[in-house]
C-alpha cells in the first residue's frame, strides 16, 4: 500500500487548497451552484465521466476499471448551514449568512481527493466507483430525490461509503459501528385554532395558547410514560409562537417539533400518537387544528458485513487501538436513503480536541490533517472491495 502513501503526500496540499476553496462558497440547500460546478470541474479535470443537474445541484463522478464487477459508491453533501461565521480563518466564508459549520466542505475534499488518487490506481481495481456529491443534506434531504433519478440502478451500487467529521470522536481515532448509528427523525408543525378576546374575559374565548401549551406537556408523556426506557426516544417542540399583546387571548398557536428514535416501529407510529393526543386536547378545550407531519430520514443503520470490512480497513490506517464504537447519536441523516439501498457504512472521522466547537456551531473548524486519513481510508476501502486477485 506504499502507493497509497505516495500519492497522498503527492496529493496532499491539493486537497486542503479543496476544502479551503469550497469553505469559501458556501450554499444552503438547493442553492449550490458554485460548490456544484467547482465539483464537477474537478471530476471532469481528472478525467472522469461525470453527470450533473441531479435533482437539481446533485453530481455524480464515475470511474469504470472493468464492465465486470461490484460498483462502490463514495457519498458527500454539498450543502452549508445558514450560520454567520466566526471562526477568523483567512479562508472564511465569502458568503454572508452561510458557513460550512457541519464539515461538508471537508467530506467532499476527502471525496474528491480519493477520486485523485484512485484515478491512478486503475490497474489495481475492478467493476466501478462513483463519487456521489448530493445537496440539501442539511433539509429537506437530497438523497432521496436523488435515488428517484435513479442513481443507484443501470448499474447496480452495491456497495455505500460516507464519513462524517464528528468532535466526539477523538482526533486520530475512526468510530465505526454496525447497526443503527443515528436516528430516524421527522417534523410537525402545527397550528391550534382558538377564539381570541380580551384578557379580561376568559370565558368569551377559547384560548389557543393555553391548548398549545397543554399539546406541549401532553407530547413529552407520549417518551416518559408510552415508550420503553430502553428505546431511547426523543421529541422536542423547538417553536412555539402565539400571541401579540398581555391583555388579548390569542385566537391561534403555532408549534414546531421533531421526533428522533432508533427503532423502525416507534418510528412509524409517531403521526398517529401525535395527532391522537393533538385531538384530544383541542376537541376538549374547544379548539380545531391543522397538523402537518413531515417524514424525515430513516434510521441510519450500517451492514455488519460491509462495516466489518471498513474497520478493517480503518484499522490499517490509524491502528486498531484508534478504532472505536461511537456512542449513537439522535442526530440524523439522509446518508440512510442510500445505506436501505446497498451494503452500507456510514463512519465517524474523529476530530474532537479539547478547544474545539461543537458541530453547527459559527466557531467549528478541524485539523486538516484528518482530511489525509479520510481519504486514505477511502483508497484503501476500493481495493479492499474491488481489488483485482
Amino acid at each position: 500500500m506504499n502507493d497509497i502513501k505516495h500519492l497522498l503526500n503527492k496529493h496532499s496540499d491539493k486537497i486542503i487548497q479543496i476544502r479551503r476553496d469550497l469553505h469559501q462558497i458556501p450554499e444552503t440547500a438547493y442553492t449550490e451552484a458554485k460548490t456544484s460546478t467547482y465539483v464537477a470541474d474537478y471530476l471532469k479535470k481528472i478525467g472522469l465521466e461525470v453527470r450533473t443537474g441531479i435533482a437539481k445541484y446533485g453530481v455524480i463522478g464515475s470511474k469504470c476499471f472493468s464492465d465486470s464487477g461490484k460498483t462502490l459508491m463514495f457519498r458527500s453533501e454539498l450543502d452549508a448551514l445558514p450560520v454567520n461565521e466566526k471562526t477568523d480563518l483567512p479562508f472564511a466564508s465569502s458568503h454572508t449568512g452561510a458557513m460550512h459549520a457541519c464539515g461538508h466542505d471537508g467530506h467532499m475534499a476527502m471525496v474528491l481527493g480519493a477520486a485523485m488518487v484512485i484515478s491512478e490506481l486503475s490497474n489495481r481495481l475492478s467493476g466501478r466507483i462513483n463519487f456521489v456529491f448530493q445537496p440539501a443534506e442539511e433539509g429537506p434531504g437530497g438523497a432521496k430525490p436523488m435515488i428517484d433519478e435513479g442513481i443507484m440502478d443501470n448499474p447496480k451500487v452495491d456497495y455505500a461509503l460516507g464519513c462524517h467529521l464528528w468532535p466526539g470522536v477523538k482526533q486520530g481515532q475512526v468510530g465505526i459501528k454496525a447497526g443503527p448509528l443515528m436516528a430516524a427523525m421527522d417534523r410537525f408543525d402545527l397550528t391550534v385554532k382558538g377564539k381570541g378576546g380580551h384578557g379580561a374575559m376568559p370565558h368569551l374565548c377559547v384560548d389557543a395558547l393555553d391548548a398549545g401549551t397543554q399539546i406541549v406537556n401532553a407530547l413529552q408523556r407520549i417518551v416518559s410514560r408510552q415508550m420503553n426506557p430502553l428505546s431511547p426516544t426523543v421529541i422536542t417542540i423547538g417553536q412555539f409562537k402565539a400571541g401579540t399583546t398581555f391583555n388579548i387571548i390569542p385566537e391561534e398557536a403555532h408549534l414546531s417539533g421533531t421526533t428522533r428514535t432508533f427503532d423502525r416501529e416507534i418510528w412509524r407510529s409517531w403521526p398517529d400518537r401525535i395527532e391522537t393526543v393533538v385531538k384530544g386536547i383541542c376537541d376538549a378545550m374547544g379548539a380545531t387544528y391543522s397538523l402537518d407531519y413531515q417524514p424525515g430520514y430513516p434510521v441510519t443503520e450500517n451492514d455488519t458485513w460491509m462495516t466489518d470490512e471498513i474497520r478493517y480497513v480503518a484499522e490499517s490506517v490509524v491502528g486498531k487501538e484508534n478504532v472505536v464504537i461511537p456512542e449513537p447519536t439522535m442526530g440524523g441523516e439522509d446518508m440512510s436513503f442510500f445505506l436501505e439501498r446497498s451494503k452500507g457504512c456510514f463512519f465517524f472521522l474523529g476530530v474532537g480536541r479539547e478547544e474545539g466547537a461543537p458541530l453547527h456551531s459559527p466557531h467549528f473548524d478541524f485539523s486538516e490533517d484528518v482530511l489525509l486519513t479520510g481519504v486514505e481510508i477511502y483508497c484503501r476501502a476500493a481495493i479492499q472491495l474491488l481489488g483485482c486477485a
